[in-house]
């Protein structure tokens, strides 16, 4: 059997920092507000010189250092955003380019926060069925330049970012098993518009935040069944759970279910607010590198976002 094993991880967040406090003086609302609503005290904001691309760069080659590997050895580029540098090329073949790792695919997966969970879980059947060795999986995104900064109902949420992991074939399971889904139903619920699409409006995030919200709770309920039953496992074989930083509330609804201490999750969502398709690779690398998360360890990884869509990966670090 070949399974996909995590490598190497890795991660970038501009040095730029909004504070709630900061927000104060932006927008009409406040630290206890948006504390209270989201967990959210802080998130990082790219600076005018820096893309999707070049924080991936960034994430991608740090991943590539904890893998022991150098660029020639991917042979594989998988990059989940919804913010790419331009329309096309991907932002993959622009990472692709920066990394000089010419030759091997390099596509975008377009999931919004779902998106580094379907690129996992696309290099992962790659590597099963023997067709790639290593795969470098990226997310990344600048949500702040489509964030309308006089909407105090969006604009306290968010942040830019990347993480990045290596992926290589293992005969040791790795990637137990991951889970993707979508419902377009629900797709005006959470979107951006652009200046080629039907919608003739400014390309700023829009959201029905309680509707988003409720659904978000019900299906990560349902992930977390349908994976723990895939495997055969019951929910206390789960070390740490990696969930995308996006509302603290959603995050402990998750970990109830689990029954899983607030200790046994990975927490960024108060220093980096929703990073989409970034959130959980940095996570994930915030576990590795504080030395919470140790080699042999079970790891749940879920992730909802528009589409709507979601997704989870049972990993075995």
């Amino acid at each position: 059997m070949i399974y996909s094993r995590i490598a190497g991880t890795g991660g970038y967040l501009p040095e730029k920092v909004l504070s709630n406090n900061n927000l104060e003086q932006m927008v009409d609302t406040s630290d206890q507000w948006i504390l209270e609503r989201t967990g959210i005290s802080r998130r990082h904001i790219m600076e005018d010189h820096e893309t999707t691309s070049t924080m991936a760069e960034a994430a991608a080659r740090q991943a590539l250092d904890a893998a022991g590997l150098t660029t020639k050895d991917i042979d594989m580029i998988i990059v989940g955003t919804a913010t790419p540098d331009r329309t096309f090329p991907s932002t993959a073949c622009i990472l692709q380019h920066r990394l000089e790792a010419y030759g091997c695919p390099a596509f975008d997966v377009g999931a919004a926060c779902a998106g580094f969970i379907y690129g996992l879980s696309i290099a992962d059947q790659f590597i099963r069925n023997g067709v790639a060795k290593r795969a470098l999986v990226v997310g990344a995104e600048s949500l702040s330049r489509i964030v309308d900064w006089t909407d105090r109902s969006t604009c306290v949420l968010f942040g830019d970012g990347a993480g990045a992991v290596i992926l290589e074939a293992s005969g040791q399971p790795g990637i137990c098993s991951t889970h993707i889904h979508a419902n377009g139903f629900y797709n005006d619920l959470l979107y951006a518009a652009n200046h080629i699409g039907e919608l003739k409006e400014p390309a700023y995030i829009k959201m029905q935040g309680n509707g988003v919200f409720k659904i978000a709770v019900k299906t990560l309920d349902d992930i977390v069944d349908e994976t723990l039953a895939y495997n055969n496992i019951d929910k206390s074989e789960i070390d740490w759970l990696i969930p995308h930083q996006a509302n603290l509330r959603i995050i402990t609804a998750t970990a109830k279910k689990l029954d899983l201490p607030m200790e046994r999750v990975i927490l960024t969502v108060q220093d980096h607010g929703n990073t989409s398709s970034a959130s959980i690779p940095l996570a994930l690398n915030h576990g590795v590198r504080t030395g919470k998360i140790k080699r042999g360890e079970t790891l749940l990884l879920e992730a909802f976002g528009a589409g709507l869509t979601w997704g989870s990966a049972l990993v075995k670090y």
